[in-house]
Order: C-alpha cells, then sequence, then structure tokens
C-alpha cells in the first residue's frame, strides 16, 4: 500500500483548494453583470480589497508570517 508523503499531500491538497479559489473567482466575476445586480464601485473597491488582503496574509504565512484572517460583510 502506497504511503502518501508530505509533497504528496500538500500537493493533492494545494492543487484542490487553489482550484476551488478559481472557480468562486470566476462565480464572483458574474455578480459584474449589471442587468441582473446593483453595485457600486465603493461596493467592487471592498471586495477586491478584502480578497488582496487576505492574498497577502496567505502569501505571508508560506514566508514565515503569521495568520490575520478576517471575515467579509459589505
Amino acid at each position: 500500500m502506497y504511503e502518501e508523503t508530505k509533497r504528496d499531500r500538500f500537493i493533492r491538497i494545494a492543487e484542490s483548494r487553489t482550484n476551488k479559489i478559481l472557480n468562486m473567482v470566476k462565480l464572483l466575476g458574474n455578480c459584474a453583470n449589471p442587468a441582473s445586480y446593483e453595485y457600486s464601485r465603493e461596493d467592487v473597491k471592498k471586495i477586491f480589497d478584502a480578497i488582496e488582503k487576505e492574498l497577502r496574509n496567505a502569501k505571508s504565512k508560506y514566508e514565515g508570517g503569521e495568520d490575520g484572517g478576517t471575515k467579509f460583510s459589505l
């Protein structure tokens, strides 16, 4: 029986989670349809500021930083 290495586990989990995130970003892009949704520039700025902040936090973890987890709300 095959025993999964830490590297193998990282690849499996990281690929799965990255693909989920990419799919969710695509779905978020669907909210840009003005025929279906109403939003302001400020709403869009808040959304992408929150996403960019969380990306910086995640990247920081790989560089030895700490998690500054947050929840988003408009």
